[in-house]
């Protein structure tokens, strides 16, 4: 069961989490920060960096008189209440220690794993106060990452049971999520959103029944509801279609969390921590359904078409264009093709005017800023006929730049402008569904 920053984010909340973890019975718990923790955390390392010491100061004390206050207001017991308070007091000093250190990368990443050390340390007294038979196990023991920065999976299944294994009789299991070391042995991350990967991680790793993601919404919704009134939660999602919407705007998951528990076979279930009876939607290795499940919208795209009268039948242009985007380490999120020409779209530019200038190389170049990918995801098999022409239909009042059929057996992508998003995703939820 991993819960979310807001899932946590007051003392009553985390009441209504240990709630939901007595009911469930034997269980691992993955806790994120509480939610603003994080950014507070990121906001005080640029005050230390900008050797802006007042400011950074107040921070440290905001933050600290913050979680005194959600400690009493959590637990009642005196004994446990003044533990609870001693630890905040030792968190909060080593966390002072750092306005007199030089701010690296490394500093800064140990900064932000408080967030997490600070939760479970909150929600694991309240656990022993409600007399749960929990043990508190710090993720760095078992939670490593790669050179690369990926997880590195073999030692974290070795190591989650071995660590488990000193606690034969634990019936709950709570840890950090988000936080690991690296393989120098630094406290390091899974990055934003990693929580969701740190359970998926865990889960899969100790064969879990099932991976519960805990958040304020029941559920992934078949379009965004902050645009299209009306979206309903998706009760059932194979794992490809998780991923893509995840990848393409969906925020309520992580795109790469689901991928450990594919491979294990794991069902992920997403639920909601307010509406805890409201079914969510469950994401598994699903039987083909032949029907169109969701829509999400992916921001911040940059179309780059090349045009060039040389590539017609001439082999190795487009490997000439891609080694361009991988030596300025920028993936690629669609692609289209002519016999003249090569369209892709991006998501970041920070190495833009240098990936065009190479590019001037090959032919020519034009650029479209402030575009938006529009994610059509569902059993989109080329034999289901009709599919594509629903959604293209669907947008025959929107000008599209770019679409991609056939690369996913899950996903149509069109990519639009930006003034045109909000009212694409109205479009394809009248239409669809």
């Amino acid at each position: 069961m991993k819960f979310g920053g807001t899932s946590v984010g007051s003392a009553q909340r985390m009441k209504n989490v240990v709630a939901l973890v007595k009911a469930a019975g034997n269980v691992t718990v993955v806790l994120s920060a509480m939610s603003g923790t994080t950014n507070s955390l990121i906001s005080l390392t640029q005050s230390i960096k900008d050797a802006e010491n007042a400011n950074a100061t107040k921070q440290i004390d905001d933050l600290e008189k913050k979680y005194h206050d959600t400690a009493r207001e959590l637990i009642s017991d005196p004994a446990l209440l003044e533990e609870a308070s001693a630890r905040l007091d030792v968190y909060f000093n080593e966390l002072r220690k750092y306005l007199t250190l030089p701010i690296t990368e490394k500093e800064e990443k140990e900064i932000v794993a408080f967030g997490e050390k600070l939760s479970t340390m909150l929600v694991s007294l309240y656990m022993k106060e409600k007399g749960l038979n929990a043990v508190l196990l710090d993720a760095t023991e078992f939670m490593r990452i790669t050179p690369s920065g990926e997880p590195d999976q073999e030692y974290v299944r070795e190591n989650v049971n071995a660590v488990m294994a000193r606690y034969p009789e634990a019936e709950i299991f709570l840890t950090q999520g988000f936080i690991c070391r690296n393989h120098k042995g630094e406290i390091d991350n899974l990055q934003r959103g990693g929580s969701d990967y740190s359970a998926s991680l865990i889960g899969a790793a100790i064969n879990a029944e099932e991976i519960q993601i805990w958040t304020d919404i029941d559920g992934m919704h078949n379009n965004d509801p902050r645009f299209v009134e009306g979206t309903s939660p998706v009760g059932e999602l194979h794992f490809e279609e998780a991923a893509e919407l995840a990848y393409f705007g969906a925020k309520i998951l992580h795109p790469t969390c689901v991928l450990p528990a594919k491979y294990a076979n794991i069902p992920v279930r997403l639920l909601n921590t307010m509406q805890p009876e409201a079914p969510g939607t469950v994401i598994f290795n699903a039987k083909p359904t032949h029907t169109i499940k969701a829509v999400a919208a992916k921001d911040n795209i940059t179309a780059i078409k090349i045009k060039s009268s040389h590539m017609l039948l001439a082999y190795g242009f487009l490997r000439k264009v891609f080694e361009v985007f991988e030596a300025y380490q920028t993936p690629i999120d669609m692609i289209t093709t002519s016999e003249v020409g090569v369209s892709v779209s991006i998501d970041n530019e920070r190495n833009l005017d240098k990936i065009l200038s190479e590019l001037r190389h090959y032919g020519e170049v034009t650029v479209d800023h402030d575009m938006v990918i529009v994610c059509v995801v569902g059993d989109l098999e080329w034999q289901n006929r009709g599919f594509e022409a629903e959604v293209v239909n669907a947008l025959k009042e929107i000008p599209v730049r770019m679409i991609s059929y056939g690369g996913s057996n899950y996903n149509i992508s069109l990519l639009i402008r930006k003034e045109d998003k909000i009212r694409a995703l109205q479009l394809l939820s009248e239409h669809l569904f």
